[in-house]
């Protein structure tokens, strides 16, 4: 089963290449909201969005892991540990009237 955080670093990666593909023929389409956007802009872009590529790859096969781990581990029944029950102090001895 793949969960979702894999299949949106699929679809990030899909998203990465297109934008670096077209980025690198036409830099003003990717990034149509600057006045004068470079190449250099779209190159420093794209490493970003593979570093967050790979992080959600990695962490999605990591949920997906203990996912199987948690669903193979048989559940524990742990029995109510006794609760001590609180009782009242004693009464201390009578302190020294007050000084006037």
């Amino acid at each position: 089963m793949v969960n979702d955080l894999v299949n949106f670093s699929f679809q990030l990666a899909a998203f990465t290449l297109i934008f670096f593909v077209v980025g690198m023929i036409k830099p003003k389409w990717p990034l149509f909201f600057l006045k004068e956007p470079t190449r250099f802009m779209i190159a420093m872009i794209t490493p970003v969005l593979i570093m967050i590529t790979v992080t959600l790859y990695g962490e999605g096969l990591k949920r997906e892991k203990e996912a199987k781990e948690l669903k193979e581990t048989p559940a524990q029944i742990v029995a109510p540990a006794p609760a001590p029950v609180p009782t009242p102090a004693p009464d201390a001895a009578p302190s020294a009237p007050a000084a006037k």
